[in-house]
């Protein structure tokens, strides 16, 4: 790829950094639900932009936008120190996978309302026996044909866990076991399942930020109508990796961009407390620098390879692999650096080293990842 911006690509990237110094909508106010409406106003303001979603294609609200528009656009948000839209989930995964694998009428009813913030999505995926390896949840799906009106319906029993946003969403993309009998990778649904129903209950899980991003979920005979199965009945699997897919190649750019910001506010803390000159702190920041480009220069690789398929592949798993382990490292640099007061709760750098223990376990285990590369990419035997 050659990483030279073309004429339209430069104006594209200088109009969205004009737009956005004029419409940033500043720091996330404190408090979750706070953080979350203001959030949510923000991607309304993306919306009527036409920067929600914009990657889409144009017949289902987007802009059509290319590959490389849409690494710009990770960048410049993260240059920007500008906060994610708040249904980031509906638009990098429920969206695309809606647009892949979904009828005429779930696009029609479910795109614009992600894209303008009015409906939240979260992912029921892992199970607390099954985080990793997906194909052996244990949650069901019972088909019933006692639903009144046309169609019949499904009765979902099981508990998900780590589900990001439970608590304040409408959707949820549900994979469930349909078929006790079949291969486990063969007796998978997909379903969208609607969280406003009694038979749904969240219990949010608070981390050591002490913020309740994510949750558990617990269904008891929840129903589902057959007409929000996503890609067929026991096609779950394949509609599944379309949405980890779409998952980790939309973290590329933007996490490469945000922990290059990152790692210059490092440099000029080691240089405030006077460290910028120890030959060990030097030789840490010269090795953060140099991951730091082979992340950005990996992620554009991992656009290339889609380019040439046309959809995102398991090389999508290598950034997000490295982010993993180049952000935990520097933040806990910045708390070597400020010694004693890196233990202060008030610290920014506390809170970023605390949340950091999550990169290696949301969106795919480093260990996970680690197999997926080896087998998929390199060729390398299986595991097992």
């Amino acid at each position: 790829m050659d990483l030279t911006l073309s004429p339209s690509e430069q104006a594209f990237r200088d109009e969205l950094r004009t737009w956005l110094a004029e419409n940033h909508p500043g720091e996330d106010p404190p408090g979750d639900d706070a953080q979350f409406e203001h959030r949510r106003a923000w991607q309304r303001q993306l919306y009527d932009a036409g920067y929600a979603g914009f990657s889409w294609p144009k017949e289902y609200g987007g802009r059509g936008a290319t590959l490389v528009e849409q690494a710009l656009f990770g960048e410049e948000m993260a240059r920007a120190k500008a906060p994610p839209p708040v249904n980031i989930l509906g638009m990098v995964m429920g969206g695309p996978v809606v647009i892949t694998h979904g009828s005429d009428e779930q696009k029609e009813r479910w795109l614009k309302p992600i894209l303008t913030g009015e409906e939240i999505w979260c992912q029921g995926f892992s199970e607390p026996e099954s985080g990793s390896d997906l194909a052996s949840l244990k949650t069901k799906a019972v088909k019933s044909n006692t639903r009144s009106g046309t169609g019949g319906e499904w009765l979902v029993t099981g508990q998900k866990v780590w589900t990001t946003y439970a608590h304040k969403a409408k959707w949820c993309m549900l994979v469930a076991r349909t078929d006790q009998d079949a291969p486990k990778h063969q007796g998978l649904t997909y379903f969208i399942l609607d969280m406003e129903q009694q038979a749904v209950q969240v219990r949010p899980l608070y981390q050591i930020t002490k913020e309740p991003e994510f949750n558990e979920l617990f269904m008891e005979e929840a129903r589902i109508p057959d007409e929000n199965v996503v890609g067929g009945v026991g096609n779950g699997w394949a509609v599944a990796i379309t949405t980890l897919m779409n998952e980790r190649a939309g973290l590329g750019a933007s996490s490469a961009a945000g922990v290059k910001i990152a790692l210059e506010e490092l440099k000029q803390l080691a240089a405030e407390r006077g460290v910028d000159h120890d030959p060990v702190i030097r030789q840490k920041l010269a090795q953060l620098t140099i991951e730091v480009e082979l992340l950005r220069l990996n992620s554009w690789r991992g656009l290339t390879q889609i380019m040439k398929r046309g959809v995102p592949g398991p090389e999508g798993s290598l950034p997000k692999w490295q982010w993993g382990e180049v952000n935990q490292t520097l933040t806990e640099l910045a708390v070597e650096i400020l010694g004693e007061e890196g233990a202060y709760w008030e610290s920014p750098w506390t809170y970023r080293l605390l949340r950091s223990r999550a990169n290696s376990i949301e969106g795919g285990t480093t260990e996970i990842l680690k197999n997926i590369v080896a087998e998929r990419v390199l060729g390398l035997p299986k595991l097992r």
